[in-house]
């Protein structure tokens, strides 16, 4: 479908609007500058990233762990959550972000238009939720495994709403038995009981970690457990198409009783690999890691190639039909892109 085509006065109007935007930016740097050559605020103190609005962001104090409503300087851009700082704090309690301190990793994904968008930083792993409901897909969950595995974060696998498991677990037992034999850490909980929410804040302690999944899987809802005292939006599963509605409208990092951070993004269905190239893709797979390299030729696309290491081990049964299926998927997907 073409782009439709913009009238002299809306490109006009679009234009004074940026302008005055920019405007606005502007005169906020240059007081911001001018308080800041003025001593009105004070020394520069490390803090943490807890919420982004745009050029404002709710940044904690390091000392004592109080939350400032701050501003970017004009020449700091892409700070997410979970994000270290320096900042400097004003008279009325705000205060001016003046650096971004050095950061451990980042969690980015792809914009709608392809271009890489961070998401948290400083994450020691992230917790991939999906349920009962919603169904889940396969192919989903290992894109996420294959984004995790890309930035060096270790992911583990959340199944909420196991209530509503069948007995025996059915498919979605095998499913997990699958990921566990990977040697991906699999936790089983629901936030309608206290079941599995043990072993959930075990994993979460002393540690910084990020949910992700599909709407609707109850990532606010196991965080509203996980955090009483803590005032979240629920939504509520469509009765009709029995997919999620978004309820998190930017990620939040929240402090865990006895240690641990968390941090709350956006729910999204989607979860794109076009900034991946086939290499990356296919060492996401950790069980095809031990096999590359010994395909009989270089560059071995794994397809149907003679003396194919990866379809050998298929044939074995060493590798998952299923999981090698969803690697196809995924290529497919990189080339539609």
């Amino acid at each position: 479908m073409s782009k439709r085509k913009l009238s002299r006065q809306q490109r006009w109007r679009i234009e004074k609007i940026q302008a005055e935007r920019a405007a606005r930016a502007d005169k906020q740097s240059a007081r911001e500058a001018e308080a800041l050559q003025a001593g009105e605020h004070g020394p520069e103190v490390p803090g943490r990233v807890i919420a982004h609005f745009g050029r404002t962001l709710d940044v904690r104090a390091e000392d004592d762990a109080t939350l400032h409503r701050c501003h970017l300087r004009a020449n700091l851009d892409g700070l997410v959550t979970g994000d270290r700082v320096i900042w400097r704090q004003a008279q009325d309690g705000s205060g001016v972000i003046v650096a971004r301190d050095f950061r451990d990793n980042v969690l980015e994904r792809p914009d709608p238009r392809g271009q890489l968008k961070p998401v948290a930083a400083n994450i020691d792993q992230i917790l991939i939720v999906f349920a009962v409901e919603p169904a889940p897909f396969a192919n989903l969950i290992d894109r996420y495994l294959v984004a995790a595995e890309a930035t060096g974060i270790t992911p583990v696998l959340v199944l909420n709403k196991i209530d509503l498991l069948p007995d025996g677990g059915g498919k979605l037992g095998e499913l997990l038995t699958r990921y566990e034999a990977l040697g991906y850490a699999v936790i089983r909980a629901t936030a309608q009981s206290e079941q599995g929410l043990e072993a959930l804040h075990a994993r979460l302690q002393g540690r910084t970690s990020v949910f992700v999944g599909q709407s609707g899987v109850g990532k606010s809802s196991l965080i509203d457990r996980l955090l009483p005292d803590e005032a979240l939006r629920i939504g509520a599963l469509s009765e009709d198409s029995r997919k999620g509605t978004h309820t998190t409208t930017t990620a939040r990092l929240y402090g865990l009783p006895g240690g641990g951070e968390l941090i709350d993004s956006p729910g999204i269905r989607e979860f794109g690999l076009a900034h991946l190239d086939e290499q990356q893709v296919t060492e996401g797979f950790v069980e095809f890691r031990d096999l590359l390299g010994h395909c009989r030729f270089r560059d071995c696309r794994h397809r149907d190639e003679p003396g194919c290491a990866l379809l050998a081990a298929l044939d074995r049964g060493d590798v998952s039909r299923e999981r090698f299926t969803s690697y196809r998927r995924i290529l497919e997907s990189l080339k539609q892109a």
